[in-house]
C-alpha cells in the first residue's frame, strides 16, 4: 500500500477511537478528532501532512512509486 492509502487509514482510525473514547471516558477526546480534521485540512492546502513525512521515514513508497 501506499503512504496516502495509509494516512486515510490511520486518520480514520484516529477519528473512530477518539469518537469511542469521548463516549466511554472523557468528552475531551473530541478535541483529538478536531486535530485530527484540522490536519486534514491543512494538509489540503499545504500538499504536506506530519503523518506522510513519518510514514516516509519508515520505508513506504508514494503514489506513482515516489518516496
Amino acid at each position: 500500500m501506499t503512504v496516502e492509502r495509509y494516512l486515510r487509514l490511520i486518520a480514520g482510525f484516529f477519528v473512530l477511537l477518539s469518537l469511542v473514547l469521548s463516549q466511554v471516558h472523557s468528552g475531551y477526546w473530541l478535541f483529538f478528532t478536531a486535530f485530527v480534521g484540522l490536519n486534514l485540512v491543512q494538509s489540503f492546502f499545504t500538499n504536506w501532512c506530519p503523518m506522510m513525512s513519518f510514514l516516509k521515514m519508515l520505508g513506504l513508497k508514494g503514489c506513482c512509486g515516489q518516496s
